[in-house]
């Protein structure tokens, strides 16, 4: 049997932090995680954190791609550099996330994933949990940067084949769709985070949309409808939007792209103080760019998705005034999220790794340094950016 320590650190737990916390690892799963001991087991491998941070791993549910790869582009090529790509940013269980496209595209997409996921090891980066059936379900006023050509209204016919894969842990479609009550409860048998996103929906919809199975919105305030998008849609008297839903209901979670280019501060610490940290997650949504220099890049499939521009900070849609998707890894949103909302920091870290796991169903085996989990740790500066990863115990290459 294999023990690691990891030792010097400030341990970051679900509910505190200590300032001199340890872990002791066994064979890649966690035995303990609390106060330095004075007494140390003996170790195969025992990693100094340096007066740093002890952090779990985050997990991140809203992906598109690193390193120059989208996970539409269909390959096991792609899906290798993006999960590597998104590891050396601190995410150690990733849910590679669809497009629009047409379903040979997505079929693509979940064989690619289905491969690396089946041969996986942690030298190759970010664990992957599932994938998130994002596109193409989306309203037809409400496609943003994602191909319109590729966005359709959902048919059981296309969908179920997509769930006997049994690859799929998130599932998205726009409430106001013809078929969306069917998709959510089909969803619901495969045990799916259920999600609403890309969507102009109103308060009544979204309710029928909740009663079938629909707790989570994706990338809030993004591409969703307001009152203002509603009065546009449905006239007067003016309609609740998704986001009076969403803030009104206990039971509902939602996430922010904290990249500091898609919201202010304001409305990060606003989303915080509504919904918490327990319904708040954060999500990176990044793109092919991610640690890729300025220039145009494809959304979606390398072949025919959408053009954007990569400024060196976010994604732009070519004429300038729409945003594209982020280009930045978790740790920018952990570091963003914490400036805007001046939260504990074990509260700032649930939001990127223990409360995306329990609302997808997976914190029994990641999200938080506990007995009995994976060893999935970072160690951070004091400024929050990873210095060393390590994924089940094994600690990956920055390379």
């Amino acid at each position: 049997m294999s023990v690691t320590l990891f030792i010097n650190g400030k341990l970051v737990l679900p509910d505190r932090t200590l300032d001199e916390g340890m872990i002791i690892a066994r064979d890649g799963i966690i035995e303990y995680a609390g106060k330095a001991k004075a007494r140390l087991p003996k170790a195969d491998v025992t990693v100094d954190a340096r007066g740093g941070i002890l952090a779990p791993g985050f997990v991140d549910i809203h992906v598109h791609g690193g390193d120059g790869a989208d996970f539409m582009d269909g390959t096991p090529e792609a899906v290798s550099a993006a999960i590597r790509c998104h590891a050396r940013h601190g995410t150690t269980t990733i849910f590679p996330t669809t497009t629009t496209g047409s379903p040979e595209q997505i079929d693509a997409m979940l064989a690619a994933t289905s491969a690396v996921k089946l041969a996986w090891t942690p030298q190759q980066g970010a664990r992957i949990a599932g994938v998130h059936l994002y596109g193409p379900y989306f309203a037809p006023d409400k496609v943003g940067c994602h191909r319109k050509e590729g966005r359709r209204d959902p048919l059981p016919a296309e969908y179920d084949r997509y769930f006997k894969t049994k690859l799929v842990g998130v599932a998205t479609c726009a409430a106001e769709l013809p078929g969306a009550e069917a998709f959510y409860k089909a969803a619901h048998k495969h045990r799916c985070l259920i999600t609403c996103g890309h969507s102009n929906a109103t308060w009544a919809e979204m309710d029928r949309a909740f009663r079938n199975g629909m707790r989570h919105v994706d990338h809030f305030w993004c591409a969703m409808s307001s009152v203002v998008s509603l009065r546009a849609r449905c006239g007067t008297p003016m309609q609740a939007s998704m986001e009076q839903f969403v803030l009104a209901n206990a039971d509902m979670s939602t996430e922010v792209i904290a990249d500091g280019c898609h919201l202010a501060d304001e409305l990060l610490a606003f989303a915080y103080r509504m919904k918490g940290a327990a319904r708040l997650c954060l999500v990176t949504d990044s793109s092919r760019a991610l640690d890729m220099p300025e220039g145009r890049y494809r959304f979606g499939n390398e072949g025919d998705g959408e053009w954007f521009l990569h400024d060196g900070q976010v994604g732009r849609t070519l004429d300038g005034v729409g945003l594209a998707s982020s280009t930045a890894g978790m740790d920018r949103m952990v570091r963003i999220m914490m400036k805007a909302t001046k939260a504990p920091l074990h509260e700032v870290i649930r939001m990127a790794s223990l409360t995306p796991a329990e609302r997808t169903g997976i914190a029994h085996e990641c999200g938080s340094l506990e007995r009995g989990k994976r060893a999935d740790v970072l160690v951070l500066d004091k400024k929050l950016k990873p210095q060393r990863v390590f994924v089940g115990g094994e600690e990956i290459s920055k390379a």
